[in-house]
């Protein structure tokens, strides 16, 4: 299996799915013919039963075969959002680490990502809908939670002095009103909104905690 192969089939792993078009520009921008080579590989790993599709949707919506997620699940949408986030991303700088949906134990945060960004670390919650005040405030209690935990100082990508916790990036058209004195939560539309914002790497917190109120 060549090379470009494996790594489509690694990224529908990661992603749970993706979209033609998703994987056109991850890996097949810049070639004369994108979408034909595109078309032909595709074809070939279906027919090599690698991959499946769902041809109800247009551009069609591929997955791994076996699929780790339902061809018609609800979730599909939002799966495709995390694709395209990190397809903004990449846009600026290549994430050093991505990872979909980590766990992190029973009464903990949920978040959408884990990335090492411009070598900084950060959660990200990409939000499709309007959340009411309970369920903010309990995400944010999740969040503190594990904060307090210092569970996170053992994370594999710690450095082994001065120890970070990522800051939490919302995607959201709606501005919420979060204060916590324990973990910082910047609030934008999108990653070009973030990259204006010139966001400084975290640095090494001296004191308890960071004291941030967003209104």
């Amino acid at each position: 299996m060549r090379k470009r192969d494996l790594a489509i089939l690694k990224d529908l792993e990661r992603f749970r799915c993706m979209t033609r078009d998703d994987i056109i520009n991850l890996h097949f921008a810049g070639l004369k013919n994108p979408v034909t080579c595109a078309n032909t590989v595709l074809k070939r790993l279906r027919r090599d039963c690698h991959i499946e599709v769902n041809t109800d949707f247009q551009p069609y919506i591929y997955f791994l075969s076996p699929s780790p997620i339902k061809k018609d699940s609800a979730k599909i949408p939002h799966f495709l959002k995390i694709v395209e986030f990190y397809g903004d991303l990449l846009k600026h700088q290549a994430p050093h680490t991505f990872i979909v949906e980590p766990k992190y134990g029973k009464g903990y945060m949920e978040p959408d990502i884990f990335m090492i960004w411009k070598r900084a670390p950060f959660f990200v919650e990409i939000q499709r809908s309007v959340y009411s005040h309970k369920i903010m405030s309990e995400k944010l209690d999740r969040y503190e939670a594990y904060r307090l935990s210092k569970e996170w100082e053992n994370e594999p990508w710690q450095p082994t002095e001065n120890k970070v916790f990522p800051k939490v990036i919302l995607i959201t058209d709606t501005r919420y009103n979060i204060d916590s004195p324990f973990v910082k939560f910047i609030q934008v539309q999108n990653i070009n909104q973030l990259v204006a914002m010139s966001i400084e790497k975290p640095k090494p917190v001296k004191s308890s905690g960071i004291q941030i109120k967003i209104s």
